[in-house]
């Protein structure tokens, strides 16, 4: 069976950790789409681990991690936090990456720098990673994919001559910065073939075999619904699909084989980056929450950048639900809230002086302001309980409107940062 572990919102949900659990009854962990610019946190027996490319479950020794054909693929950083895992005392992962996936190139790197210098204060709040250069090579038709290390000298040379006079013509007029040069881009790609070419692998042949033999496979996302090309927020969005209906195209498989989905959801806002966030709070308020939230507080897993909170965004997130074809919802970082004597949902905007329960276009969105209702705080520490019944009874209950105001059914709830603080429901819905 395949399921599908995404975000509802902006990122920063807990995918990561969700994915860490399920993944104990899984063979196949996918990352399907995005590259090294967000970041999966993990606290687990090895201790606690920031993954950017790699796929969430890979601490199980009986897990195979695939990096699909959507993903932005940086071979050094991959190799990297590979290497990274082993000395951190986890076995050797198995890792097959596709021979499809996109290579971010140094120069995407460069040009992502570039840009943010360029536009300042009006920047996207990129993590200069490489991705949308990367991206939109990709669809220019410019890009490198994986097999492309492998062809004849001769004919990728001429690839990148051409790469070189079109970027170069950008580089040096633009930007006024020094030109690429072939040669040492050629070199490059070799060093990357020789560090890639232990895992290269047609990884949709791969997984189609896994479907005919029965194996459980899990597609993970990255970021959330909010930040997809399309559905999000944009422009303040990454530059791939986020959405569950994308892992069948980034990862190679029928869509009909994605059977469920689960939505991660946290039981407050955050966000890294710019963008509309309409329950968003701040000064002393925003900065309690932000240093008791998380995991260590609210701070970005790659950047290191503090994250924009707020109270939980319904109308956010029943529209994030709604985008990625949700059956399930974890409800993630319920214990940082026990300090609040009562706690504000977001339950409705008002635009132009209008009461509104869908999410907009965002046009529309900057304008709109959040309409709260306050629920009572439990005034307690909830990390460490196992069970359902063993939550007080607000905290039960603010977990229950949550779910009235979404129209989901929330099936797990994360009480903590390790794999073992997690509390399964039955939903009421």
């Amino acid at each position: 069976m395949i399921k599908a572990i995404v975000g509802a919102n902006w990122g920063d949900e807990g995918k990561g950790k969700i994915t860490d659990v399920l993944s104990e009854d899984s063979d196949i962990i996918v990352r399907f789409q995005g590259g090294s610019n967000a970041g999966h946190t993990i606290k687990n027996d090895y201790g606690k681990f920031a993954l950017h490319m790699l796929p969430s479950g890979v601490f199980y020794r009986h897990t195979t991690s695939v990096l699909g054909n959507g993903v932005a693929l940086n071979i050094p950083f991959l190799i990297k936090e590979i290497n990274a895992l082993i000395e951190g005392g986890v076995p050797a992962p198995k890792v097959l990456v596709s021979d499809r996936a996109h290579i971010v190139m140094p120069y995407h790197i460069l040009l992502d720098e570039y840009e943010e210098e360029r536009l300042a204060g009006k920047s996207f709040g990129s993590t200069k990673s490489g991705i949308a250069p990367c991206y939109s090579d990709k669809y220019a038709k410019i890009g490198f994919q994986v097999n492309e290390l492998f062809m004849a000298e001769a004919a990728l040379r001429e690839k990148l001559e051409n790469v070189c006079t079109l970027k170069n013509i950008m580089i040096e007029n633009l930007y006024h910065k020094p030109a690429l040069k072939v040669d040492e881009l050629y070199h490059t790609m070799m060093e990357y073939k020789e560090m890639i070419k232990p895992y290269v692998a047609n990884t949709s042949v791969f997984l189609q075999e896994a479907i005919k033999e029965g194996k459980n496979i899990l597609l993970e996302g990255q970021l959330g619904a909010l930040k997809d090309t399309d559905h999000g927020i944009y422009p303040m969005v990454t530059s791939s699909s986020t959405l569950a209906a994308f892992g069948a195209v980034g990862a190679g498989i029928p869509p009909y084989e994605i059977k469920k989905v689960t939505t991660v959801v946290k039981a407050y806002s955050s966000a890294v980056g710019a963008g509309a966030f309409v329950s968003e709070i701040f000064d002393e308020e925003a900065d309690e929450l932000r240093r008791r939230g998380g995991d260590g507080g609210e701070f970005g897993a790659t950047t290191g950048r503090p994250r924009r909170v707020g109270w939980f965004d319904a109308v956010a997130t029943r529209y994030g639900c709604q985008m990625q074809g949700t059956t399930e919802v974890a409800l993630t970082v319920i214990d940082p809230l026990g300090y609040l004597d009562e706690i504000p949902i977001c339950i409705g905007y008002e635009i132009n002086g209008e009461e509104h329960q869908e999410f907009p276009n965002t046009t529309y969105l900057y304008q709109a302001k959040p309409v709260l209702k306050k629920l009572p705080g439990w005034k307690s520490d909830v990390t460490g309980i196992r069970t359902w019944e063993a939550l007080p009874k607000a905290c039960q209950e603010y977990v229950n409107e949550i779910e009235r105001q979404i129209g989901f059914p929330i099936t797990l709830v994360s009480n903590g940062p390790g794999r073992e603080d997690i509390i399964k429901r039955e939903p009421l819905l």
